[in-house]
């Protein structure tokens, strides 16, 4: 693969990982889901199932485990065409869709401040 082709499918797969890993560790769908895993994370006896229960309640860690199903199901390799570029993949992917998730997180704090801020002023105008 050409280098630009490389950039195009690493911001896509990183897109793909981060809509997986912000889904499953965020979103209404999956909170009871969550909720139990959260609650298994702190109560497991076994340090090993405290950390298998906390990675579905963390984007970052998630999103590294959704990394490898990605590569796995894609082959995809960055930069250089053997094991190494898995390694590079593996890195640069997670990193990538936690930026997106950062960005999507910043976007939905202000759409709710501009929300509320518009109820707020409605009700004042309700008030007059």
């Amino acid at each position: 693969m050409n280098i630009p082709t490389e950039i195009f499918w690493l911001v896509l797969l990183s897109i793909v990982v981060a809509s997986i890993a912000w889904t499953v560790t965020q979103e209404e769908i999956f909170r009871e889901p969550r909720e139990y895993c959260e609650e298994k994370s702190k109560t497991c006896n076994s340090i090993l199932q405290r950390k298998f229960f906390y990675v579905f309640t963390c984007e970052y860690c998630f999103s590294h485990w959704v990394t490898i199903f990605i590569l796995i199901l894609t082959g995809f390799r960055l930069l250089i065409d053997d094991w190494r570029g898995y390694i590079l993949a593996f890195f640069a992917l997670p990193w990538l869709a936690n930026q997106w998730m950062s960005i999507y997180r910043r976007l939905r704090v202000g759409i709710k401040h501009e929300n509320l801020q518009a109820k707020v002023v409605a009700e004042k105008l309700d008030d007059e």
